[in-house]
């Protein structure tokens, strides 16, 4: 890859092209802006390219509250070549290869230096609008006016600006399109079955929703030698859709899926009774990657008596409460839940690369299309329609 941006854009503001949303559940378009030079501890990344993910479709189409902020430059997933930095940015240098992610590691507080999580007390997710230090924009349209950020990344653009400590050095041997993939879905769900549940060889693992984020637990789970790991998905179409891509290119097996589960097909039986049948009463580790309250207790519901462990990676966005029989903790089983997977970005993301390039961790079959950034919007449909698992969004094509 080259090593040398343009050096006559440091310190100037950058004028390209992004893809603007400007009211919820519209399609983007594709607009150019003016982005700012970085400020102290900034970092200004020039997007190779993004893919979509679905906490960018459920705030895209979000039409109230504080974060439902409009007109906007969407996408946190990402990898780019830094353009440049500004004042106290030592670790990064212009060229490198980088990853920005929405989940600050500024190395400083007392949580980031704990590895008891992966909070960063600095710098808490609280879904801002504009840069974590100051609240403002990097990003103008053309009439000048500000265009906000998203999730602290906003890589929808050609040129981004991101906080030093939501950027990740990473090797420049990992193809781009893969490294991509670890900059948000595939790094939490493989982070959750290494780092949240820490699986053990020989255990039992289900996965409620078979989405990039589930069958990145699922290929963590293989990694750490789980010796069952299920599959359950709750929409029947998209299962059918899951199904047939496994059928056809044997992608299951590469992820480590061993078993499938349509709750529509339980008839008389509930999910959690299947699973106790077929792990011999309860599995080992369950992981809900959906959102919903329902799914979080049938989780639950299907973890083992005595030592089951269920993680939460959904976001519940419909304000529904959890509710939990004090009995099922009383004896034994433990809820927890995990924001990026427990990852520590600027330490695990480059174990991760080194896992792919060791070809230890399979990231080739989350990458189901390819297209470029004037088609970006085919890639909310693919999503929509539950037609892929991750699209790569290139910015030159």
């Amino acid at each position: 890859m080259e090593k040398n941006c343009p050096s006559e854009t440091e310190g100037k503001p950058i004028r390209c092209k992004a893809a603007i949303c400007r009211s919820p559940g519209e399609p983007l378009v594709i607009e150019e802006v003016e982005v700012a030079p970085p400020e102290a501890w900034e970092v200004r990344i020039k997007i190779i390219c993004t893919s979509l993910c679905h906490s960018d479709l459920t705030f895209w189409k979000l039409d109230m509250g504080p974060v439902a902020a409009f007109p906007r430059i969407f996408g946190h997933e990402a990898v780019g070549v830094v353009e440049s930095v500004g004042e106290h940015v030592e670790e990064l240098r212009e060229g490198d290869t980088v990853l920005p992610v929405f989940q600050p590691d500024c190395g400083e507080c007392r949580d980031c230096k704990s590895q008891k999580s992966n909070d960063c007390s600095k710098f808490p997710i609280a879904h801002y609008i504009g840069m974590p230090r100051d609240g403002t924009s990097r990003f103008k349209d053309s009439n000048g006016q500000p265009v906000h950020h998203f999730l602290f990344v906003s890589s929808f653009t050609e040129y981004t600006v991101v906080d030093v400590a939501n950027v990740v050095k990473i090797s420049s041997d990992i193809p781009v399109e893969k490294a991509c993939l670890l900059s948000c879905g595939v790094s939490t769900g493989v982070g959750a079955a290494w780092k949240v549940a820490e699986v053990e060889e020989g255990s039992t693992v289900a996965i409620f929703g078979l989405g990039a984020v589930g069958l990145a637990v699922a290929e963590g789970a293989r990694l750490r030698g789980a010796s069952k790991i299920i599959g359950v998905d709750l929409n029947p179409a998209k299962f059918e859709i899951e199904r047939g891509i496994f059928a056809t290119s044997n992608a299951g097996k590469k992820f480590g899926v061993t078993d499938f589960v349509n709750p529509a097909a339980c008839s008389g039986i509930s999910v959690s009774q299947v699973i106790q049948e077929m792990t011999d009463g309860g599995a080992d580790y369950c992981f809900e990657c959906i959102g919903l309250a329902s799914l979080m207790q049938d989780a639950i519901c299907s973890s083992r008596q005595g030592w089951g462990r269920t993680v939460i990676l959904g976001v519940e966005m419909h304000g529904s409460p959890l509710s939990i029989n004090p009995n099922e903790i009383l004896r034994g089983k433990t809820v927890t839940g995990s924001i990026f997977g427990g990852v520590k970005a600027k330490s695990d993301i480059p174990f991760f690369v080194k896992k792919y390039l060791h070809k230890e961790l399979n990231l080739d079959g989350f990458i189901t299309h390819e297209i470029g950034f004037q088609e970006i919007n085919k890639a909310f449909d693919l999503l929509l329609q539950g037609k892929s698992l991750r699209c790569i969004i290139w910015m030159d094509k």
